[in-house]
């Protein structure tokens, strides 16, 4: 615990030590933005528990651990108990809260993997719960009117009110006190908005409550060394989805500014950049556009179609199958990759659905098997990519078996992840890891052949346009230069974001 922190406390200064909690007790999904953000919404709370030592206060520094890079923010509403709480009716419960203060759930998703479900290596650090700067008595305030902002360097990044949470303050406390005494002093987090993302050493994250007040602090880097006696960092494909709030694994990060690249480049250039380097079968042939009007590029979110089997189908018992919980996870940008075995007697897909990704922020649909409601679907402001239209219902023939694993859609592999771009002539997969040299290139590539088209439309022969010949460089070289400085269109190698 950072013992020399204060707080402001009954308009008196004291120390954080003071509070002396006998426990922290988190709240895993609470607010229905996150909810909607993770893809599930809980029947019924979930916790956690943090070390009062990982309490900190107002200007305390913020240390991110050795090797670890996905450090996340999450403001939250702290409560903290003023009447010991043991089997409290609910209506008792909101009488059992002293005060409220404005709390930071920090925690570093690159030890998850070795906590199975504790918390403990991921959030469990010293200063990993930053409180403050003061606490308001629960009476001065309307508990169900808090609004909650969080804002890093400045810039607005979370907002959430109580009157969304899932589970209100008097539930949540309720709820534990039929297990254990929530004793005065005991701190309940009551979860984070969407929109936690990772920080890094430098950043200012500041977490406020209107008529609380707002905590602030800054991200350095430990200048420790972690030694290696038990779990090391290590990020996964999958938890660096989690940190950044998007569902599908992301093994590479692809920079914005690369697919807005991609957005302008067809896929037969890409298609070609792709066999250069060796990926002979990037195309998914045989679909056809709904709106070969609209571009799509997005990052690969996939569902497994097998083959229904009906005592399988029977057995079912989720609230939501496979498709279902596709579409109520996926994340803006993402595009649904749907693989159905190329099988063509049955819709996989219908306007309902369709319209729900697009509400989601979803990039685009493509599925190798039919599509549903395609009039419909056509209609809408959703780039979808389909074998054949069919009006059966996907379970004619299919059963989603499994979500974000890798699928052979139309013969080509998926992996959740991949780059997915489309055009009028089709769809093509991009490797994340070689989407940003392959979008330098794809533009190049395309330029060179506008040089060809031109002159090839003024009457010249291809020879030694069509593929660009060393002898002309230097003509192509002028072209291009010219070109830029009318249109201000450059090139340039990408920077990562």
């Amino acid at each position: 615990m950072f013992a020399h922190s204060t707080i402001i406390y009954d308009n008196r200064i004291v120390r954080m030590s003071d509070l002396s909690p006998s426990k922290i007790v988190a709240v895993h999904l609470n607010y229905r933005s996150r909810a909607e953000e993770r893809g599930r919404v809980p029947a019924s709370p979930s916790y956690f528990l943090k070390p009062p030592s990982s309490l900190s206060g107002n200007g305390d520094p913020i240390v991110r651990p050795p090797g670890c890079e996905l450090l996340c923010y999450e403001g939250e509403i702290a409560l903290i108990i003023g009447t010991a709480a043991r089997r409290v009716s609910i209506a008792e419960a909101e009488g059992c809260i002293g005060w409220i203060s404005a709390a930071n759930d920090l925690g570093v998703y690159d030890l998850r993997w070795a906590d199975r479900g504790s918390n403990v290596l991921a959030k469990g650090h010293d200063g990993f719960t930053p409180i403050g700067p003061r606490l308001v008595p629960a009476g001065d305030l309307c508990l169900d009117d808090l609004t909650l902002r969080t804002f890093v360097n400045g810039v607005l990044v979370q907002k959430g009110h109580s009157g969304d949470l899932l589970f209100p303050f008097a539930v949540l406390i309720a709820d534990l006190a039929r297990f254990m005494t929530l004793e005065p002093g005991d701190v309940i987090l009551t979860g984070t908005p969407a929109n936690s993302r990772p920080l890094a050493p430098g950043d200012v994250v500041e977490v406020e409550i209107e008529g609380v007040g707002r905590i602030s602090n800054t991200v350095v880097e430990d200048d420790a060394l972690l030694e290696p006696i038990g779990a090391m960092p290590k990020v996964s494909a999958e938890m660096r989805a989690a940190a950044l709030g998007v569902s599908a694994p992301r093994s590479t990060v692809v920079p914005e500014s690369v697919l807005v690249m991609l957005r302008e480049v067809s896929t037969a250039t890409l298609t070609t950049q792709l066999q250069r380097r060796g990926i002979r079968n990037p195309f998914i042939a045989g679909l056809r556009p709904t709106r070969p009007d609209l571009r799509m590029v997005g990052i690969a979110h996939t569902v497994r179609y097998v083959p229904v089997r009906e005592d399988v189908v029977e057995a079912a018992t989720g609230e939501l199958n496979a498709q279902k919980s596709a579409i109520e996870s996926i994340s803006p940008g993402e595009v649904l990759v749907i693989d159905a075995r190329n099988e063509e007697g049955a819709g996989t897909i219908g306007d309902i659905l369709a319209q729900r990704a697009l509400r989601r922020g979803a990039a685009g649909i493509v599925t190798d098997g039919g599509l549903r409601d395609s009039p419909a679907v056509g209609a809408l402001d959703i780039p979808t990519y389909y074998r054949v239209p069919h009006a059966s219902v996907l379970g004619l023939l299919h059963y989603p078996l499994e979500a974000n694993v890798p699928v052979a859609c139309g013969g080509v592999l998926v992996l959740p992840g991949d780059v997915i771009v489309g055009d009028a002539e089709g769809v093509v997969v991009v490797p994340a890891q070689l989407a940003e040299e392959i979008a330098r290139d794809a533009a190049e590539q395309e330029l060179v052949e506008q040089f060809a088209f031109e002159r090839v439309d003024a009457g010249e022969s291809i020879r030694g346009l069509f593929p660009l010949a060393e002898e002309r460089r230097g003509e192509y070289e002028a072209w291009r230069a010219a070109r830029q400085a009318d249109t201000g269109l450059v090139h340039e190698t990408v920077e990562s974001e």
